[in-house]
């Protein structure tokens, strides 16, 4: 299949319809968000889910298969946020403890950017490596890191890092994560294949329920948008691009099939909306809540889920 092919497929997928229609609901005032209560039950069962699929798959992926991935997957971890940092320079409306804080939400990744990409890829019967979910998980952790750093040398008082590390590495998306990886890599083959029907099968629908509801959000936070300016507008457009490129790069670079390499660039491209803001909330208080969130899940989130994935999947293409 062709690349534009593949394009198109993406564009036409439920999971792409679902987002746009639940952007579309909320544009004409009409409120098809799942209640709280459920989007709780949706966060959970996608993170623990990716992670147990992941673990179970990597029993059969050799140590030393994945060393390399992991060390690359870290060293993007460190190098996107400080990136980001460096290029938001260019918007001068921003003080360094935002530009900290927007380093963080990218240097961050993004579950459901990650399980649309494995969606998309496996529907086209494009072979990704088992130890994927690892290294979202290893992503997690340093891009946030570094972004707090880097807003904390702004900073006359001190940022509290034992209660910063501790929502990093025992907030509900990491642990949920590590349990799930541990939980699938220690069970039997016969103890998977007893939950793999509701956390395995069903988990393409229950992210197209999450899409719809992201959708909505999009959709009723599109006119503080145009609170971010400009210059972050472009930036949430532009910057996934050269950091999903970087990842991309590097997945080839390191051996990583086609479909192994843009799952890298996707990592590399997303934006946390979901870790990010917890762990910043505590170590920045200072940092605006909106401008971060609003440039990763209202504009950055919309672009690698429509196009963004697409793109990354064509530059492991051409290097592959």
């Amino acid at each position: 299949m062709s690349s534009w092919s593949i394009a198109q497929a993406n564009l036409t997928s439920v999971g792409v319809l679902g987002f746009i229609f639940g952007f579309a609901a909320s544009r004409i005032k009409s409120d098809v968000r799942v209640p709280e209560a459920i989007y709780q039950f949706l966060s959970i069962y996608l993170l623990f889910g990716i992670g147990l699929k992941g673990g179970h798959s990597l029993k059969s992926t050799p140590f030393s298969d994945l060393v390399l991935p992991a060390l690359a997957t870290l060293a993007c971890g460190v190098l996107i946020p400080l990136l980001a940092f460096g290029l938001l320079k260019a918007a001068r409306g921003l003080n360094n403890v935002d530009r900290g804080s927007i380093a963080a939400h990218y240097g961050s990744t993004s579950l459901v950017t990650f399980s649309a990409a494995i969606l998309f890829l496996e529907s086209n019967s494009i072979f990704v490596e088992g130890f994927a979910p690892a290294l979202l998980t290893i992503m997690e952790i340093p891009g946030l890191i570094v972004g707090i750093f880097l807003a904390s040398r702004s900073l006359t008082t001190k940022v509290g890092w034992a209660e910063t590390m501790r929502e990093v590495l025992l907030g509900k998306t990491v642990l949920l994560l590590i349990g799930g990886l541990a939980i699938g890599f220690i069970t039997s083959n016969q103890g998977y294949e007893k939950v793999s029907p509701f956390f395995v099968d069903l988990l393409s629908g229950f992210l197209v329920l999450f899409l719809i509801h992201l959708g909505y959000l999009a959709g009723s936070s599109f006119a503080e948008i145009k609170s971010v300016g400009r210059p972050l507008v472009i930036f949430a457009v532009l910057f996934p691009i050269l950091s999903g490129a970087i990842g991309v790069g590097v997945g080839s670079l390191i051996g990583l099939s086609v479909g192994g390499a843009t799952m890298l660039g996707v990592l590399s491209a997303s934006a946390s909306y979901i870790a990010a803001p917890a762990a910043v909330s505590v170590a920045l208080p200072q940092a605006s809540k909106t401008i971060a969130l609003m440039s990763s899940i209202g504009i950055t989130f919309p672009f690698n889920l429509i196009l963004g994935i697409p793109i990354y999947y064509r530059f492991a293409e051409l290097l592959g």
